[in-house]
């Protein structure tokens, strides 16, 4: 079937899904869990495939992590998907309501963006991430995930339509793309799709946006910092830099430049490389780093490099404002921390960083939707629309306003016969 036919099909079924009762989408997704559960061997055989198969091409060691779809994966989806179910229905949702004047109510209630379009990597469990989310939310989504997993997101998407729908869902609110030239026609479909994000590499994410006339809410590079102030704790600030760098390389949010301050460079910095060096990780460094530690020197490009492996980047930087400049001029937006018992420097960074997520004192692995008690994510957009971090259901959500009259006209408003009251009124608007 052609994708313009799919992304039809989607654009119906999205009118549905938007008024679908939260109980029959629960429903849904319940089945989908279910079905998951009842067909995992079905899913592990076709993950097997595709890892032998990548094997053989040679696919970068941290992409076959990625691509591997197992017992556990597929538990945390589970339970993402159970945290979904218990979640209120988060469309048809008051967020604002005004009198204009008597008998005369506006009402701003949420409602689904309609028909998203999602190009992913080669996560097998990001579809299932992705596609409940889009389901809750009452958004009808096509899929275009990695080739290197094209047998396991064929199955894990036969599974999800099939369960969803006997279970009340729109036929067609789910689609799947398989080739870049679907990516390529899917493009130029702006009268069906309302919004496309992609995830992947600065430059992929621009390509998206240059030859598509549709908004683009970008998931790029993990460039993410943390900075080692000070006064820090040593040992605390070397076991969140271990954390941010090794407990998953292969990920967004994963340590790719460390900045620490001169003044406690000296103290650190040994400390620092034995604990990464006894986790595999190949550092380099500046010249001030390397006055203090024996490592290879880090190229410039490095300081723009997400490497997505065992390999991190080491800064001495002057002073607070040195680590701020750096981040604000080598990050990607994403997710980038301090560690400091100084509550004013932890305050000016985190005011002055430019990302969609900043922390204080803890592991950058904690930016995900997931943690962020979102319901799991599309992605994390390092933009600056209407959502921003970690995109759940909250983002996959715009609104609409309902004015409800009793038969006014405007005529009398015009004509400074009547006033507007523009008074603050509780309650939903009931209908």
């Amino acid at each position: 079937m052609d994708i313009k036919t799919l992304a039809q099909q989607a654009k119906d079924a999205a009118i549905t899904l938007a008024a679908l009762d939260g109980s029959v989408k629960d429903k849904a997704l319940d089945a989908i869990a279910e079905a998951l559960l009842a067909h995992k061997d079905t899913v592990f055989a076709a993950n097997q495939e595709d890892l032998a198969r990548s094997e053989k091409e040679g696919l970068a060691a941290p992409l076959m992590k990625r691509l591997k779809f197992d017992d556990k994966k597929l538990n945390t989806v589970v339970a993402g998907i159970r945290d979904l179910c218990a979640m209120d229905d988060p469309v048809n949702v008051t967020q604002r309501a005004t009198e204009l004047d008597n008998g005369l109510n506006l009402y701003r209630v949420s409602c689904p963006i309609g028909v998203i379009g999602v190009i992913f990597e080669s996560r097998p469990d990001a579809l299932v991430q992705i596609s409940s989310l889009c389901l809750k939310s009452g958004n009808a989504v096509l899929l275009k995930g990695g080739s290197e997993a094209k047998k396991t997101n064929r199955a894990l998407y036969n599974l999800i339509k099939e369960a969803s729908e006997a279970a009340g869902a729109p036929a067609g609110w789910i689609q799947l793309l398989e080739t870049r030239q679907d990516v390529a026609e899917m493009l130029g479909l702006d009268e069906y799709i309302d919004l496309i994000i992609p995830r992947g590499s600065n430059s992929f994410v621009r390509h998206i946006m240059d030859n598509s006339n549709m908004p683009v809410m970008g998931h790029a590079d993990g460039i993410c910092h943390v900075y080692v102030d000070e006064n820090a704790d040593v040992d605390m600030a070397v076991e969140i830099a271990v954390d941010a760098k090794t407990q998953y390389v292969a990920v967004c949010n994963a340590l790719e430049t460390l900045l620490v301050h001169e003044g406690i460079a000296k103290d650190y910095l040994p400390r620092m490389q034995e604990a990464m060096e006894a986790k595999g990780v190949e550092l380099v460094g500046c010249d001030r780093t390397r006055s203090i530690i024996d490592i290879p020197a880090a190229a410039e490009a490095d300081w723009d490099t997400e490497y997505l492996s065992l390999k991190l980047s080491v800064k001495v930087v002057d002073d607070l404002d040195d680590a701020i400049d750096h981040i604000n001029r080598h990050g990607s937006g994403h997710t980038d921390a301090i560690v400091t018992p100084d509550e004013e420097a932890a305050r000016r960074f985190l005011s002055l960083v430019d990302a969609a997520n900043v922390f204080w004192n803890c592991s950058t692995r904690f930016s995900d939707g997931y943690v962020f008690g979102l319901g799991a994510e599309v992605g994390i957009a390092t933009g600056k629309l209407h959502a921003r971090g970690p995109v759940g259901m909250e983002g996959l959500l715009i609104y609409k306003y309902k004015l409800l009259g009793s038969g006014q006209t405007i005529y009398p408003y015009a004509a400074g016969e009547k006033r507007y009251t523009h008074q603050k009124i509780d309650g939903d608007c009931p209908v």
